[in-house]
């Protein structure tokens, strides 16, 4: 088997690292300079520092040869990104391939999710065999080989089975789902819950602050998820909760970091502008808070961190509005 990785930021990385226990895996790189890094140090500097990348790999900046002959094509390009390099990728694409989407994120423009991104521009494309690999997989840790779990998220049972038994691993167990809405939501508005739980560290909250929003956090996603034509079971497993835990409490996450640093005052632009990696939860926000308001679900988690986000607010100034909210029931924790 031959598999084609698009996009060798840290999870692309380490995923080209899983994929070549088991098969020949071509590496795109964007830039031609660090493609030739890869292959001469057998690392990635830039993104995964420190980590040996198997000699199964290869990495490329040639996209064509990247996509030739490959079984398996794993998309891992922000989204912002997504569209255009995927349109390049068109005609190199084999017909009817599975295409499974690393990416978390919603494409602002069009509200649209990255597999409906896939259906939109690839025309050849078996809507039944694009999917979603998702959960609490923090790039490093999955490269350096610590324990953890992913769901896959196809709907044809069969092309599920094979990416499964592709990915899964001593260290690295995946599950499948047929649901790709709910685990593909889940994974992209996470993101925006993650900025939240980092302004609340940065500002010097505790534990019991911390559970809670989490908490609460989960009920919106879940309502924005369901109302998507997600199920519900699907927000209290790996793509829901569990990505959720990992990107809200680990000082690893990208988005909690971004949060963390809000929360202690310094402008966004600043945050980012240090960062050689996309945090997606910021140019998610405004993405979720449209797919709220076109689906009237209240998401006062999402609305604060947008206000902070996209209009400089500072977090500190909406707490007690968030808090003197009107009450209400729980409703089974997605109240």
């Amino acid at each position: 088997m031959r598999i084609a990785v698009i996009g060798a930021g840290s999870w692309g990385t380490a995923m080209a690292c899983l994929c070549a226990r088991t098969a020949e895996t071509a590496l795109w790189v964007r830039r031609a300079e660090l493609a030739e890094r890869i292959r001469k140090t057998s690392t990635n500097p830039d993104y995964l520092p420190g980590v040996p990348i198997p000699k199964m790999v290869t990495p490329t900046a040639d996209l064509e040869a990247a996509l030739t002959d490959a079984e398996v094509v794993v998309m891992a390009v922000p989204s912002h990104g997504f569209r255009e390099i995927l349109e390049r990728a068109v005609p190199h694409l084999p017909a009817g391939r599975p295409i499974l989407s690393l990416t978390k994120g919603i494409e602002r423009d069009t509200l649209l999710r990255m597999t409906e991104v896939i259906r939109d521009v690839v025309a050849n494309a078996d809507p039944d065999r694009v999917g979603v690999l998702t959960g609490p997989n923090l790039a490093i840790e999955v490269a350096q080989g610590q324990p953890t779990a992913a769901v896959v998220a196809v709907r044809d049972p069969e092309t599920a089975t094979r990416l499964q038994r592709l990915l899964i691993g001593p260290t690295f167990r995946v599950y499948t789902n047929p649901d790709v809405v709910g685990c593909e939501s889940a994974g992209a508005l996470k993101n925006v819950m993650a900025i939240a739980a980092g302004m609340a560290h940065g500002l010097g909250y505790g534990d019991n602050s911390m559970a809670a929003l989490v908490t609460r956090a989960l009920a919106e996603l879940t309502r924005l998820g369901v109302a998507m034509g997600g199920n519900p079971l699907t927000f209290a497993g790996l793509a829901g909760m569990g990505d959720l835990i990992a990107t809200c409490f680990s000082e690893k996450s990208r988005n909690r970091m971004v949060g963390v640093e809000l929360g202690k005052g310094r402008p966004l632009a600043t945050i980012v502008g240090e960062m050689k990696m996309v945090a997606e939860g910021v140019k998610t926000t405004a993405a979720v808070l449209a797919l709220a308001d076109r689906y009237e679900i209240e998401m006062p988690i999402a609305t604060m961190v947008g206000a902070v986000v996209n209009d400089g607010r500072l977090p500190a100034e909406l707490v007690e509005g968030l808090m003197m909210r009107e009450a209400k029931a729980e409703l089974h924790g997605i109240g």
